[in-house]
């Protein structure tokens, strides 16, 4: 969460199976003027490092979400470390340029205060979220728009954070959040909030959240 009594909230992307919904949520942004941060995996971005560039030229920001999606509670010291560098050397090495951030998110937001302190030992802020709107579940997991643009409404307060998704689980191609986007963002802009760029953030570095604030659960999130 960022810790501010503006009604601003802030929109994120998680990356790491595939694009499959990028069109349609680069689309919605642009036409709605709206920054948004994008949190890549390196695989990811070894996988699609023309994704990469088109987001950066979008002028959008670009995060470390790890190399391989770890489970980061299960990785000694070295591999935590092995992951945070490897998916900045993929970012960098696909053209992530100046839009690339000293942001990192971790995978199934597993964190600790153990493992915050290595990400910030890195040169990284823990950039976490206030929910998701679990569009990345699928109809198979029992998620509908309207669920995945309730889930965003019901978060809405200052300085919350969304979380969503770009692409799909393997064998899928259905992506809610990218059909959820517009009617996140009209339902933001109605209750009087706007979406600012995370990197507005970095100008005062003690209001970047080191750990970050937001919610865990049992499930996968990519």
């Amino acid at each position: 969460m960022i810790r501010t009594r503006e009604r601003v909230v802030a929109v994120t992307f998680n990356a790491a199976w595939n694009d499959a919904g990028l069109d349609s949520v680069l689309g919605t942004l642009a036409r709605r003027h709206t920054p948004a941060t994008f949190f890549l995996t390196g695989d990811f971005a070894d996988r699609y490092p023309a994704v990469v560039k088109r987001i950066a030229a979008a002028g959008h920001g670009l995060g470390n979400h790890s190399y391989s999606h770890a489970h980061f509670a299960h990785l000694t010291e070295a591999g935590a470390r092995h992951e945070v560098r490897a998916a900045d050397r993929a970012l960098h090495a696909a053209g992530a340029g100046r839009a690339l951030t000293p942001f990192f998110r971790f995978p199934y937001s597993e964190t600790s205060t153990a493992q915050i302190r290595e990400i910030n030992k890195l040169g990284f802020a823990d950039i976490e979220f206030t929910t998701d709107t679990n569009g990345w579940m699928g109809t198979e997991g029992g998620m509908t728009v309207d669920r995945a643009v309730q889930r965003a409404l019901d978060a809405l307060h200052p300085g919350a954070i969304l979380q969503m998704h770009v692409g799909a689980p393997e064998g899928r191609t259905e992506v809610i959040d990218a059909q959820a986007l517009p009617r996140v963002l009209e339902a933001i802009h109605a209750r009087g909030y706007r979406v600012i760029d995370l990197r507005s953030l970095l100008a005062s570095a003690p209001s970047v959240p080191s750990g970050g604030q937001g919610t865990s659960g049992s499930r996968a999130r990519p």
